[in-house]
């Protein structure tokens, strides 16, 4: 018997809509829910442990995997199995777990599990947009403590109108991607790229997909209500004691104040505030430090955060001495990796990005392989984040996904300004060898610096900053921070990136950890983070004003060709013979395909200096020749024939055709070579194809004066030796007719084998 199930439909306001159900899947999760638009079904399940962990964090795991399945394909590769994620399942997991996290309870610490499947694709949808309403629907069925229900919903716009949850092909059209997480009351994150648009047309973005996620919010709570909304549990809470927190407060608020307004460097900062806690616990018996040591521990950086906000808020300073809206001290170098194709260092502060950049053919695009999506990038970048940045020793356990979010961020700022004729495929690597404050937006002022290096022709520079806020919703004060300090990143109410050129904002991502924060101040914010972005880009375009106007000498050029598709074939050669052996002779990469809308063949040749390039170049006009009947041509022997010379066109080596003997001069040959040799180079005249030969022809006496006195040799005598026209195979001296004696053979006469 199906079980009983529970759905509420959201209208998106055009035709389209999404359904949550509950009830038929997944009963034994804490929550479970499919949600469907179109054909496209996610399955989201939740389960946390009734049991706190000994941990002081929230142990939650955010998963999202897309079936191969749901498209109806096989996992590619040798393994045909699901394997570890995606780039693209990860920054999903990313995206949904940022907005999730700070709706838990503090104190809350039982490991909890968030699923998420794509069950069934529908390529008019894209999954990642549903995710966030997923895992929240699933979280109200539950019985976990959770603040309020969330959604997440992504903006795209085409022609000045706003759209929610475009599908991919709408999003080609779009000047904005963006991907927006809130609560019924509060915008919570955002992460996107645009078309270099203003901050006031990214705050109606903003507000336009949070009208949207009202709706799914509510269509959430009318669910939880028809299912039956659980208790919430009962967990055991962090143990607290406001007399010690008093106490310890009283003994660190000031000195931390005061080490907060001397302004120093991260290092001798950091010792300074490990000092007053070390005092702290030394004022404190063994047995109290034994007993309250994780009390100690959270009250002292509770203090801490305090006087750090406070110094911010009523003096205007920060931990480095530094003003607000003050940008810590730029220094940039590029060209400084001698071998490779382009490179550039981007120092701020304490933070220190190297990036190179490499140039290849399509061969080396990306290749994505999703069931949601397949293609190919022709600019990518990744970053790096090894442990010595930050000063640490800990295990390295294969990329992040931290890092795999932090280079995907980068890649957006910059892919959109990488012209779209550009023929090379370009991978840029970021190396974050310092970090105190935004790595990605070093990488990519670094990136930006590197690929004008390389000679990559972008069509402006591009500029990063991550900036901080920090408010009192009691008093009203606030102060919006640019260049913000890894100290800074967690003690304010809002980190954000934005990237953009001179004319507007090309990425950006947000956390916004206060509830209600006003558009008004959302947009100062934003503009702030312009006046530093600009102020950097300053910086960027002194060191390299504008793109090389050619890559490096040790940098392979590219050229690309099209040919017609009937001439791919001759290109490539029997097994690939012809070009294999080309590329070995002019040490050249060669890279053929084929336009799907012409089914022209587009040539790739790269290679490193002209002269390789050049000889492919020739093979190919060689090979896209076609004499013109009536024209003179040059041409050189390449090989003696007893009945003729081979000749080869001097403008198409390889392009041969033979130079009968009859053709040489207009006096009787008898012997080619008294004509011609091998090597001599002269004119021949093209007639086309020979009606009588069926192949083409060439003529040298075409163009020479004829002889005074010339005749031509008298047509051939048909009839020569007193023979009829017909020399057929019966008329050898015999009769035509068959002879009446011969017996006609019978089939039954064999004999049996």
């Amino acid at each position: 018997m199906i079980p009983k199930t529970f759905k509420e439909v959201i209208d998106l306001g055009d035709g389209r809509e999404i359904s949550i159900e509950t009830g038929k899947l997944a009963k034994q999760a804490h929550g479970s829910v499919v949600v469907q638009s179109g054909k496209c079904m996610l399955l989201c399940t939740v389960v946390s442990n009734y049991h706190q962990a000994d941990v002081d964090f929230l142990p939650l795991t955010v998963d999202y995997r897309e079936k191969f399945a749901s498209a109806g394909r096989y996992p590619g590769g040798f393994f045909k199995r699901e394997a570890r994620p995606s780039d693209g399942e990860v920054l999903t997991m990313r995206l949904v777990d940022r907005v999730l996290r700070p709706l838990f309870p503090k104190d809350y610490h039982s490991e909890t599990q968030v699923m998420i499947q794509l069950m069934s694709h529908d390529e008019n949808v894209m999954p990642d947009a549903m995710a966030g309403l997923a895992a929240s629907a699933a979280i109200q069925l539950s019985d976990f403590p959770f603040e309020c229900p969330i959604s997440e919903a992504r903006v795209g716009r085409i022609n000045g109108e706003f759209i929610i949850n475009p599908t991919r092909a709408q999003l080609e059209e779009s000047d904005i991607d963006m991907m927006i997480g809130a609560s019924a009351d509060s915008v919570m994150m955002v992460e996107g790229e645009m078309d270099e648009i203003s901050e006031e047309e990214m705050a109606e973005a903003i507000k336009f997909a949070h009208e949207a996620i009202k709706v799914q919010c509510a269509a959430q709570v009318k669910l939880a209500e028809a299912f039956g909304k659980k208790e919430t549990r009962e967990y055991d809470p962090e143990r607290s004691d406001e007399d010690l927190a008093k106490k310890i407060h009283d003994m660190v608020y000031d000195k931390t104040y005061a080490i907060a307004k001397a302004g120093s460097a991260k290092h001798e900062r950091g010792a300074a505030f490990s000092e007053i806690k070390e005092e702290v616990f030394e004022s404190f018996s063994e047995e109290e430090q034994e007993d309250l040591g994780k009390l100690i521990h959270k009250y002292v950086a509770k203090a801490q955060k305090e006087a750090i906000r406070n110094l911010t808020l009523d003096e205007g300073l920060r931990l480095d001495g530094r003003k607000t809206d003050e940008i810590r001290p730029i220094w940039c170098e590029i060209d400084y990796l001698p071998s490779t194709h382009g490179s550039a260092i981007f120092t701020r502060g304490e933070t220190q990005a190297l990036a190179t950049v490499t140039l290849g053919t399509s061969r080396e695009a990306n290749q994505i392989d999703m069931p949601s999506y397949e293609g190919e990038e022709r600019f990518y970048l990744h970053y790096n984040f090894p442990p010595f940045s930050t000063g640490e020793a800990r295990p390295i356990r294969g990329t992040s996904r931290r890092e795999v979010g932090h280079g995907n961020l980068a890649q957006r700022a910059l892919k959109g300004m990488v012209p779209e004729e550009c023929p090379y495929t370009v991978r840029v690597v970021s190396e974050v060898l310092e970090s105190n404050g935004s790595s990605s937006m070093a990488t990519v002022c670094s990136g930006t610096m590197a690929l004008m290096d390389a000679g990559v022709q972008l069509k402006k520079p591009v500029s990063g900053i991550a900036m901080g806020l920090i408010s009192d919703a009691d008093s009203g004060k606030y102060a919006v921070l640019s260049d913000i300090l890894g100290d800074e990143d967690h003690l304010g109410d809002m980190d954000f990136k934005v990237t953009g050129t001179a004319d507007g904002i090309t990425a950006c991502q947000m956390d916004i950890k206060v509830k209600g924060l006003s558009y008004e101040i959302l947009v100062n914010a934003l503009k702030q983070a312009r006046d530093g972005r600009l102020h950097i880009l300053e910086k960027l375009t002194d060191t390299i004003a504008t793109p090389n106007a050619e890559v490096k000498e040790h940098a392979p050029t590219m050229v690309t060709r099209r040919i017609p598709n009937e001439f791919i074939g001759a290109l490539i050669g029997p097994g690939g013979k012809v070009i294999q052996e080309l590329q070995k002779e002019t040490e050249t990469t060669i890279v053929i395909n084929e336009d799907p809308v012409t089914e022209e063949g587009i040539v790739e040749v790269l290679g490193v200096g002209s002269k390789g390039i050049d000889a492919v170049m020739a093979k190919i006009d060689s090979l896209l020749f076609k004499p013109e009947v009536g024209s003179v041509y040059e041409v050189k022997v390449i090989k003696m024939l007893d009945f003729g010379a081979v000749v080869e066109y001097t403008e198409a080596p390889g392009n041969e055709v033979l130079l009968h003997v009859s053709e040489l001069a207009w006096e009787r040959t008898e012997n080619v070579s008294d004509v011609v040799n091998m090597g001599d180079v002269f004119d021949v005249k093209y007639f086309g194809i020979d009606s009588r030969t069926r192949k083409e022809k060439v003529s040298r006496k075409a163009i020479l004066p004829k002889p005074e006195g010339y005749q031509p040799r008298p047509p051939r005598d048909n009839n020569r030796g007193g023979r009829d026209n017909n020399r057929g195979r019966d008329n050898r001296g015999r009769d035509n007719n068959r002879r009446d004696d011969r017996k006609p053979r019978n089939n039954n006469d064999k004999k049996d084998d």
